[in-house]
């Protein structure tokens, strides 16, 4: 049941809420007025409850869908450090991040509509079958009926499928990929892309030919529904302006996956 991009569709979606107490992360309210879908922080890489309730607020207010970013318990590194979390244990984490961000959302008039995987936990659920079926058990346990938006392959995208989850596919406009398709470690030079043209043309590649070239110059397959923009890159809200500019020039249909 995995779900490409229909020809010239596409969701464009940043990560938000992602402040927390006296630290400012990226500019919500600018990245609100652009994107289609909001992954929205849910306490345990970023973001503290008002944080999370004025993201919510926002996207409320502007018509923006709104989906769990769930991650490792992991504010010091903001998530991007990898942990072992017993399968249990990270089943019940991920289910408890779900229903705080619903039930905040639900007191602002809307609803978690899909779930989306942070940093570390994004790429190890790819490659751990046992962790990626235990995200898959939290998000079913919450509300099976939430499409999961994650890589295009991987044990977690799988493990969804065949359990009958709607999963949708996404690409990183703002990152560099290698020849196997796999994002490059943020550790090394280039991996994050901050050139507003060259960000916004890989975004139109991606959607209208469903490419992306790799870092040794080779056309890589994606398909993807959904482009991320991260909301804490350098320049964020130029990057995404110019990729909804691009992409609207291109003919095509920005609209939210869920």
């Amino acid at each position: 049941m995995s779900e490409p991009a229909p020809a010239h569709l596409a969701d464009l979606n940043a990560d938000l809420g992602e402040s927390f107490g006296a630290w400012t992360i990226g500019d919500d309210a600018a990245l609100m007025e652009i994107i289609t879908s909001a992954n929205v922080a849910c306490g345990f890489h970023a973001g503290d409850p008002l944080t999370l309730r004025t993201a919510c607020q926002l996207a409320v207010s502007r018509g923006i869908t709104i989906g769990a970013q769930v991650s490792y318990r992991d504010l010091a590194g903001f998530g991007r450090r990898e942990m072992d979390v017993p399968a249990a244990e990270l089943t019940a984490e991920i289910l408890y991040q779900i229903a705080a961000l619903d039930g905040i959302a639900r007191a602002e008039g809307a609803s978690v509509r899909y779930v989306k995987p942070h940093g570390a936990l994004y790429h190890r659920v790819a490659k751990d079958p046992v962790q990626g079926d235990a995200l898959v058990q939290a998000v079913r346990a919450y509300n099976p009926s939430l499409p999961l938006l994650t890589k295009p392959d991987g044990h977690a995208a799988r493990i969804a499928s065949a359990a009958g989850m709607r999963v949708v596919t996404e690409a990183y406009a703002d990152r560099a990929y290698g020849p196997d398709g796999a994002l490059i470690s943020r550790g090394r030079p280039g991996a994050v892309l901050t050139d507003p043209d060259l960000v916004a043309g890989r975004a139109v590649r991606m959607v209208v030919d469903g490419t992306v070239e790799a870092t040794d110059g080779t056309q890589v397959r994606l398909g993807a529904r959904s482009l991320c923009i991260h909301g804490d890159t350098a320049g964020a809200v130029t990057l995404a302006r110019a990729v909804r500019g691009a992409l609207e020039q291109a003919g095509v249909t920005l609209a939210p996956f869920a």
